[in-house]
């Protein structure tokens, strides 16, 4: 029986992973004092992806075991549970590890090969009983604490996170100095937008006008959900009134999703102009709960200077 109304949710699961590429040993990525912190950022971005939250599942400890790298997984919360193992079953975890790999690791290509387990059950034969599934990651109770060096990973990423935002504020400061107060012709690369700061998981953070590399990163990564971003996007934004993202989603469907994605924010960035800013733009990621392609635009992209 799963657990009463008064007790917590919490159960767990191991996430066996392995590249189909022979050049690409994850345990060896992960092993190297230099790419570990990549690795495990794309893990927990991915992670972040499948639940909605950068809260919803936890990362115990990472064991490798070549050639397959293992990730011990912790659930306080049974919907939790149940968006990532929807997330599995579709292919959207495989999909989101993979292009954050690929990113972080600053490779062309990262395919991977995925399995899920608890204890004796291989939940990857049961997937369409998804009630099951989480019976099986209930009973599996974690057989530990979280390992001190996933802790460590932890901290380093929050300390990227806080430098990113002050540098950035730091620029904005730069830019709207006292001695310009009225700024009628901004310096290069202080454009102007409808408000300086924003917030963001509790944080503020400078706003800034997007940029072609926000474009590219976003078309790259934002998959089937670009028409929910458009359509988040569409409430504040005429030119992506309907019906135009069907439109495009129809004129550009041989190209494939990171045309569609790349031309719908192409119409925003042409019609709005300098008002195209990052604060509307995350707001439209945050709206559909991708919040790691939300920090991968806010710049949090290496973080290997922490070891």
């Amino acid at each position: 029986k799963m657990a009463g109304s008064s007790a917590p949710w919490i159960g767990s699961a191991y996430l066996f992973l392995q590249s189909t590429c022979k050049t690409i040993v994850l345990p060896s990525l992960y092993e190297s004092s230099q790419k570990k912190p990549s690795v495990f950022k794309a893990l927990k971005l991915a992670l972040a992806d499948s639940t909605g939250s950068v809260n919803g599942v936890d990362m115990l400890k990472v064991h490798c075991s070549h050639p397959h790298l293992i990730v011990q997984l912790k659930f306080c919360k049974r919907e939790n549970c149940r968006r990532f193992l929807r997330s599995y079953r579709e292919g959207a975890l495989q999909e989101s590890l993979q292009n954050h790999l690929q990113l972080s690791l600053a490779m062309s290509t990262v395919p991977l090969e995925m399995e899920l387990k608890t204890g004796s059950e291989h939940l990857d034969n049961m997937l369409k009983d998804e009630d099951h599934c989480l019976e099986c990651i209930y009973r599996e109770k974690p057989d530990r604490l979280r390992d001190e060096e996933i802790t460590e990973l932890e901290e380093c990423l929050k300390s990227l996170v806080l430098h990113q935002s002050i540098m950035n504020n730091a620029a904005v400061k730069d830019c709207a100095s006292p001695n310009s107060p009225s700024l009628p012709h901004p310096s290069q690369g202080c454009s102007p937008s409808p408000s300086v700061t924003f917030v963001f998981q509790g944080q503020e953070f400078a706003n800034r006008t997007l940029t072609p590399d926000d474009h590219q990163k976003f078309a790259k990564l934002v998959s089937k959900k670009w028409k929910q971003v458009g359509r988040s996007l569409q409430k504040t934004c005429r030119a992506l009134r309907d019906p135009v993202i069907d439109n495009l989603a129809l004129e550009y469907d041989r190209e494939g999703l990171y045309e569609q994605a790349y031309q719908m924010l192409l119409r925003f960035i042409q019609s709005e102009g300098k008002k195209a800013t990052i604060a509307r733009l995350i707001a439209a990621l945050e709206e559909n709960g991708l919040i790691s392609l939300a920090e991968e635009l806010l710049g949090f992209r290496s973080n290997e200077d922490c070891f």
